[in-house]
């Protein structure tokens, strides 16, 4: 055979090998509902679960380094315990200075309760805080029976 000859039939080859190619890739693409997958009615039934074997290890031999055989753990005692009466929440007292009466030496203190200031006198009470007694330096009150001594604060 002369060269051109083999030259068209092995172009002819070609083209048939890659004409079957793209037509199985087109043909795939197309969507034609005859040539689909037929759907199978598939039903599932798990396996019951085994449960899985445990087992512990107890190491209650001599130690081989220190040649001592472990402690035995004390079990813990539960000490039942009183519920506590809910805090009363503390208040905020500063004492902020004082005055005094010219006429009748009558002293009268500048409290501050909660962040508002009252004049107080001794043993009045606002806000269930009970003045007892004061000096330039400081006060001394008594709020929910506890008896506490305030600086004087600027």
């Amino acid at each position: 055979m002369k060269k051109n000859t083999r030259t068209y039939v092995l172009l002819t080859v070609v083209a048939l090998i890659w004409g079957t190619i793209g037509y199985k890739i087109i043909s795939s693409l197309s969507s034609d509902p005859e040539t689909g997958a037929q759907e199978l009615a598939v039903s599932f039934k798990p396996l019951p679960v085994q449960k899985k074997e445990t087992f512990a290890i107890t190491a209650d031999y001599r130690d081989p380094f220190l040649g001592t055989l472990p402690k035995k753990k004390k079990k813990k005692r539960l000490v039942s315990t009183k519920p506590k009466a809910p805090a009363v929440p503390e208040v905020s007292i500063r004492y902020t200075g004082f005055m005094t009466d010219g006429s009748t030496n009558q002293k009268i203190f500048f409290v501050t309760i909660d962040g508002q200031q009252h004049l107080m006198n001794a043993k009045d009470e606002i806000a269930k805080v009970t003045l007892i007694s004061g000096s330039a330096a400081s006060i001394r009150i008594r709020h929910n029976n506890k008896t506490r001594t305030i600086q004087r604060t600027e």
